[in-house]
């Protein structure tokens, strides 16, 4: 049981968008109601983290790239220092109650395992937002004063929450390369079979600022749109039904966009991607770490 001892760290697994994670991790810093314990940046470089390398306060790790990667190199860092574990996305602007409801909700409700918040904004299918118009969001937005949990809900990566202890030995899979594409499904489903409870809670908020800077190149996010799904289903952390839904929007969505694309998405590159996942899987090699492989 977690108590007023609670402790949280907070993990930003960052890449090439140093002036990004230290403005969003200034802000977090500075403004939550409920101070982190610990936070830890894990990039490659610590060129990654930009002007986080010499803050108070701030661990800056390395080692390989990768977003499971980097997550689970942080994981390794943490022990009984730790009693709730934070994922925020380099790009992602929590509001200022954002770790204190986090803390509530898992303190007060004991079956809860994972955690995330609502978004005021998520531009990741967007031209991206700037760190002032995220603010701004931020800053105008009237929370609510009673918190509304809703579950099941699976955590979504740019900010999510979870029982440390209920973590073990339980990490994210590294054969989900680069980006990760639905690491945080995948993360989740796996705890979610061996018991407890997934929710999202209206009180945490923030805004996802969906910056395109350092993203994947089209054709790897494409391919691992088809891949990952259909090794998550041989896995057990998607159903017949999710991989099916999920790979038919993604496709069709990069088919009918890639005729006019918008000028921020490589939605051709993805769409190539869509195709060469297609003939893997139908030769029957689903090794989604191949999606590192591709290159235009």
């Amino acid at each position: 049981m977690m108590t007023s001892s609670t402790k949280v760290t907070v993990v930003v697994a960052t890449l090439g968008r140093p002036e990004i994670v230290a403005a969003t991790v200034t802000h977090l810093l500075t403004r939550q109601s409920r101070k982190p314990d610990r936070v830890i940046i894990s990039c490659v470089s610590p060129a990654d983290a930009g002007t986080l390398v010499d803050m108070p306060g701030v661990e800056v790790i390395t080692g390989p790239k990768g977003l499971p990667r980097q997550r689970n190199a942080a994981i390794e860092r943490l022990g009984e220092d730790t009693s709730v574990l934070v994922f925020f996305d380099d790009d992602f602007v929590a509001a200022d109650g954002w770790l204190e409801c986090a803390v509530k909700v898992f303190e007060c409700e004991l079956g809860i395992v994972g955690f995330t918040g609502h978004m005021l904004a998520d531009d990741i299918k967007g031209p991206g937002l700037s760190f002032e118009a995220a603010l701004t969001l931020v800053d105008n937005d009237a929370a609510p004063e009673e918190w509304l949990l809703k579950e099941p809900y699976s955590p979504y990566g740019c900010n999510m929450a979870f029982r440390y202890d209920a973590i073990g030995t339980h990490r994210f899979d590294e054969r989900l390369v680069l980006y990760g594409w639905l690491e945080d499904r995948d993360f989740a489903a796996a705890l979610r079979q061996k018991g407890g409870r997934f929710v999202k809670c209206s009180g945490a908020r923030g805004v996802h600022m969906g910056t395109k800077r350092g993203r994947v190149p089209g054709e790897q996010l494409g391919y691992s749109q088809i891949v990952n799904p259909l090794y998550m289903l041989q896995k057990g952390t998607m159903t017949v039904g999710e991989v099916a839904d999920h790979m038919f929007r993604n496709t069709m969505s990069n088919l009918v966009r890639s005729v006019y694309p918008e000028t921020y998405v490589d939605r051709r590159g993805r769409l190539r991607g869509n195709l060469y996942g297609l003939r893997d899987a139908i030769s029957g090699q689903l090794e989604p770490e191949r999606a590192a492989t591709l290159t235009r």
